[in-house]
């Protein structure tokens, strides 16, 4: 082979090898990505966003690629595996309520990569960094409350507080974590006092139902008994007001009488006669005597058995 091929043959790898060298400047950044570039270690593109990009050839930059949109997951109060199996690590999940009472807490973590530079070159392990700042906001919280608050009543507030907080640390210290979730996964007393927590728990629980029954019947019962009084005060009132108007009625017929009366005082006499006797007589039983005297005795004697009769002489 001649010096002059093996010069071609030289220059055709070179040309090659140069290629090659800049393809590496030709980068693709996934739609749930998002990059870094780097000059010589230092940062240059701190955030690049999804599509294709160019850089100078590695090694003057190197591009590092990061799932921004990816829920990454740690626990507190015990590791992942072993929270998983079902095994407890009392020392990493004892915390001091703020009456001296010990509970364990597991908390589950989720978070996210916010800002992608911080995350790679602020912070030696920004995942062990995050936990630290979450177990320690959630001791300052846990302290300041009683273990029948956290029990019961206290546990959302304190996972909002918690996370509001954390996050706030971990943006002073740029780590580059976003938190999505801080979520209490268990709170229990320990071990030796937990029959006494649970003979407590339902002496709560039947404490509350006995007063939420007592509401029940309250909430049944008052308003039958003021429906059953506005009934009796309407009655009343309508009582009221058809006495009034009888009495009204009575005393306006009996003033159109009297005015009558002393108009023609026999005659009206005579008519109020005649209307009483048409209601009287017809209850009653009549024995009619005429005017020399005479009856039968035998009709007296029948007649007391019979009811009440009016007697009368013709």
């Amino acid at each position: 082979m001649t010096d002059e091929a093996q010069r071609g043959r030289f220059k055709q790898a070179a040309y090659a090898a140069a290629s090659i060298w800049l393809l590496t400047s030709i980068f693709l950044v996934a739609a749930d990505q998002q990059a870094v570039v780097t000059r010589f270690g230092k940062v240059v593109e701190p955030r690049v966003p999804p599509g294709i990009h160019l850089a100078l050839p590695w090694p003057i930059e190197r591009v590092t690629k990061l799932k921004v949109q990816q829920l990454r997951r740690l626990v507190v109060g015990g590791d992942l595996p072993d929270s998983v199996l079902g095994r407890a690590q009392p020392l990493a999940s004892q915390f001091l309520t703020g009456d001296q009472n010990i509970i364990n807490l597991r908390v589950a973590v989720q978070y996210s990569v916010g800002v992608p530079a911080d995350y790679l070159y602020r912070a030696q392990d920004a995942e062990k960094a995050t936990g630290a700042v979450v177990e320690a906001e959630l001791a300052r919280r846990i302290a300041t409350r009683t273990v029948d608050a956290i029990l019961t009543t206290e546990k959302a507030a304190i996972q909002d507080e918690v996370r509001a907080a954390a996050q706030k640390r971990i943006n002073d210290y740029r780590a580059g974590v976003l938190l999505s979730t801080v979520n209490i996964e268990s709170v229990t007393p320990p071990p030796e006092a937990s029959d006494a927590f649970r003979d407590v728990a339902s002496a709560r629980a039947d404490s509350v139902r006995i007063v939420n029954e007592a509401q029940g019947y309250a909430n049944d019962l008052l308003p039958r008994a003021r429906g059953e009084a506005q009934q009796m005060l309407e009655a009343s009132s309508a009582y009221k007001q058809r006495k009034v108007n009888e009495a009204g009625g009575d005393a306006s017929r009996f003033t159109q009488i009297e005015a009558e009366y002393s108009k023609a005082a026999a005659v009206t006499g005579d008519r109020l006669y005649v209307e009483a006797m048409e209601q009287i007589l017809p209850r009653i039983r009549k024995l009619i005597v005429d005017k020399n005297g005479n009856l039968d005795l035998t009709i007296i004697r029948k007649s007391e058995t019979a009811p009440p009769t009016a007697t009368s002489k013709k």
